[in-house]
């Protein structure tokens, strides 16, 4: 997962709504987002070469994602980040003193995820868990609410959408995570790729053959407790791939 936007507590039918987009190898065989034969069951998409996923919702209404943090020395020999998620939503082992003495056994990661009616964020590079306030926030490949270009844009964009809808639309918010502009190279982050990668990552929307935008996922909680999950898929040329639309609840 590369980018993800949440709102919390923005909406008055809506308390979360949440607009991500999954970056990846475009060789990377991936399952499309369906019900899995867990307990509780979960609506996400699977990595086919690990076996977990990025993102995805349960059955009793809880959410996580988690993001890669971008740095160059990559381990190898470790556990799948992709795991985390699925624990998040299958047991209850995924609490803040957990994540921190098990980090060092994953490649650096933002994970996003539910604890008593609250929405929270562990970062393994600091090992600090952030309580999401009500608001607007945005995660990517460095820390929560940092400031890059892309995360402030898309940020932006979906407070001004939801701002001005009485209804959110899955359409309208996935057009807003189609967005391939990229800012000017003074503007860009310094996450140590060269300056063609950190152009090439700076869109909300990364279109490359090779690397880029897999999938986009929405998911909208409304206040009688129903979910409205969905996950549109693209290949190398951005075309549309497919959409997988679930109602929970």
């Amino acid at each position: 997962m590369c980018i993800l936007f949440v709102a919390i507590d923005t909406h008055p039918d809506y308390p979360l709504i949440v607009c991500a987009n999954r970056d990846e190898f475009h060789h990377r065989a991936t399952e499309p987002a369906y019900r899995w034969a867990t307990t509780p069951a979960i609506y996400a998409g699977q990595d086919r070469q690990a076996g977990g996923t990025w993102l995805g919702v349960n059955e009793l209404g809880q959410f996580s994602g988690l993001t890669n943090i971008r740095v160059l020395d990559q381990q190898d020999g470790v556990r799948s980040r992709g795991e985390l998620v699925v624990n998040a939503l299958c047991t209850d082992e995924i609490t803040p003193q957990w994540l921190s003495e098990h980090a060092i056994n994953y490649n650096p990661f933002n994970l996003v995820f539910q604890q008593h009616d609250g929405l929270y964020c562990f970062n393994s590079k600091t090992l600090q868990t952030t309580k999401l306030s009500s608001g607007f926030h945005a995660v990517s490949n460095g820390a929560l609410d940092d400031v890059w270009p892309k995360m402030a844009k898309g940020q932006q964009a979906l407070q001004r959408y939801i701002n001005q809808t009485a209804e959110p639309d899955i359409e309208a918010l996935r057009a807003l995570m189609l967005d391939t502009s990229q800012p000017e190279d003074h503007a860009l982050p310094k996450t140590g790729v060269s300056l063609e990668w950190e152009r090439r990552l700076s869109s909300i929307f990364i279109q490359h053959d090779e690397y880029g935008t897999r999938s986009t996922s929405i998911m909208l909680k409304h206040r009688n407790g129903q979910i409205t999950f969905s996950e549109t898929r693209y290949d190398g040329k951005a075309r549309n791939l497919g959409s997988q639309r679930f109602t929970l609840g």
